[in-house]
């Protein structure tokens, strides 16, 4: 009896390999990589443990990323000029679709994503073949320093919102796009903030979006990620997005999903002089405007139908939302206030706690998953 089952067990697992090995025919595996000479080998030759490509996109490195991306296997699209990973992942997408593949995985080029754990991407792309997939670290809480976790936990709730379902990990690099997907999005910024603009525009148009557990690993090479500078983007383009978005739903009757190629936030990004400029011009308005959309979500819907329908799909209202807004100079005040304290040796950490209130899972709180 043993004997049998371990050869009924055997069989299964070489048919499993053997259906991820031919989906994974059609997938390739791109990765933006900038001065990571001292890791881009190894993340090569594991990623083709998996995959029949891997496109490596070296974005102005001034070391050997591209020979040595090149030695172990890679092929490799120079870019003259460092013009930041939103740009290389641009490029890296049009260079898999005209070679023909249907789906890609992005990954880091410095080890900070395991490729032993493209599998479960290519097991979770064949359940669902059109939906983005996601790694998450987010169960890893212990492993991830408290103040990025924090801005992670505030950050999937905003950009949660704007893709109208529950992303578990919004900030992960480790990820599946279908291509037939990522064709349907006009993507207009660049660096860190268009991975970001990827989900909140695939969700906006109505794509799934799910995630896989990975491992969190925090390595000993430098980052690239600019705390200041990147996340300031990152949350220009989240806050200018929604309130376009919810200026949208406020006025139009059951349409949760506002994103189109071509539509008015694809038109100021073409621009960047402009973009910028409405940026600047729009982010201040989050406070007032918050309030003016709350009225409206309160009072026009005898007028206007089940408006802002994506929110109204949570059950949760937009007092919420406005609530978690007007809460954010508040997380700035405490933050700083603990860092002071910290400082002093006094250990304070109520800000863990205050996030955990004001920005809940509003879809669990639905009753969703």
């Amino acid at each position: 009896m043993a004997a049998a089952y371990s050869e009924t067990k055997a069989a299964v697992e070489t048919l499993i390999r053997e259906g991820i090995a031919q989906l994974a025919s059609k997938i390739c595996v791109v990765i933006p990589a900038y001065n990571a000479s001292e890791t881009i080998r190894q993340v090569v030759r594991g990623a083709l443990k998996y995959v029949p490509l891997v496109i490596v996109a070296d974005d102005g490195s001034t070391d050997h990323t591209a020979k040595f991306a090149a030695e172990a296997g890679g092929e490799v699209i120079l870019i003259e000029k460092n013009r930041g990973k939103g740009h290389a992942l641009k490029m890296l997408f049009q260079r898999a679709i005209d070679e023909g593949y249907d789906a890609v995985i992005s990954m880091d080029a410095d080890l900070q994503h395991d490729p032993e754990k493209i599998p479960h991407f290519i097991q979770a792309h064949n359940i669902h073949p059109n939906d983005i997939i996601v790694g998450s670290r987010m169960h890893e809480k212990e492993k991830i320093p408290r103040a990025r976790y924090n801005s992670m936990h505030v950050a999937r709730f905003y950009i949660s919102l704007a893709a109208n379902q529950f992303i578990e990990d919004t900030q992960c690099g480790f990820r599946l796009y279908p291509l037939s997907l990522i064709k349907k999005l006009l993507l207009t910024t660049d660096r860190y903030v268009t991975e970001t603009e990827i989900l909140m525009k695939a969700g906006d148009r109505g794509a799934f979006i799910r995630s896989v557990r990975i491992e969190t690993i925090y390595g000993n090479n430098n980052s690239h990620f600019r705390p200041i500078m990147d996340v300031g983007a990152i949350t220009a383009y989240v806050i200018s997005y929604l309130m376009i978005k919810w200026l949208i739903e406020g006025v139009c009757s059951d349409r949760p999903y506002s994103y189109s190629p071509n539509n008015i936030r694809d038109l100021i990004g073409r621009h960047k002089i402009i973009d910028r400029l409405f940026q600047a011009i729009i982010v201040p308005t989050i406070f007032p405007g918050s309030v003016l959309f709350l009225i409206e979500y309160m009072f026009f819907s005898p007028i206007i139908k089940n408006n802002f329908a994506s929110i109204r799909r949570l059950n949760s209202g937009f007092f919420k939302i406005t609530l978690a807004t007007y809460m954010l100079p508040v997380l700035v005040m405490i933050a700083i206030i603990e860092k002071s304290c910290n400082a002093f040796g006094v250990k304070l950490r109520f800000l863990d706690r205050i996030i955990e209130i004001f920005y809940p899972h509003l879809w669990k709180e639905k009753g969703s998953t």
